[in-house]
């Protein structure tokens, strides 16, 4: 399993776009115990109100949130030249979800409930790639 980008790329961070706050808390938790920073939002609204100031890191996106879906958050972020690695989370998959999901450029669909692994070796590989091409993945 490659390993958690070191001090020096201390920008790189998880940020998790989840509408339900228990599974915001307990991503949180299991990331911060894994040695991540992380950044939670409770809707896509809210990340995109950022979405200037995001640094080097991965997206957790949850699929099924009121409003905008994590798909159609995942797709605007594609469109404002928001290049970081998404993970896309969701309770329920089915074949078209996973390919809506890689046509909006989700780096993977990731079903709960979930290994612990299942969801942080995608997460340690995006940040490990992101680390050796010098943390420059914000921006297209």
């Amino acid at each position: 399993m490659p390993n958690v980008p070191s001090a020096s790329h201390a920008c790189a961070t998880v940020f998790v776009i989840d509408d339900d706050e228990a599974v915001r808390d307990s991503l949180r938790l299991l990331f911060e115990l894994a040695g991540l920073e992380v950044r939670d939002f409770a809707s896509g609204s809210d990340l995109l109100d950022e979405a200037d100031r995001l640094c080097s890191g991965c997206l957790v996106i949850d699929v099924h949130m009121p409003g905008m879906d994590g798909i159609e958050l995942l797709e605007r972020l594609r469109r404002d030249g928001v290049a970081l690695p998404a993970l896309l989370i969701t309770g329920r998959c089915d074949p078209t979800l996973l390919g809506r999901a890689m046509s909006a450029g989700a780096r993977t669909l990731v079903e709960k409930p979930f290994a612990r692994e299942a969801i942080l070796g995608p997460i340690r590989a995006a940040l490990a790639e992101q680390a050796d091409a010098g943390g420059a993945a914000h921006m297209n």
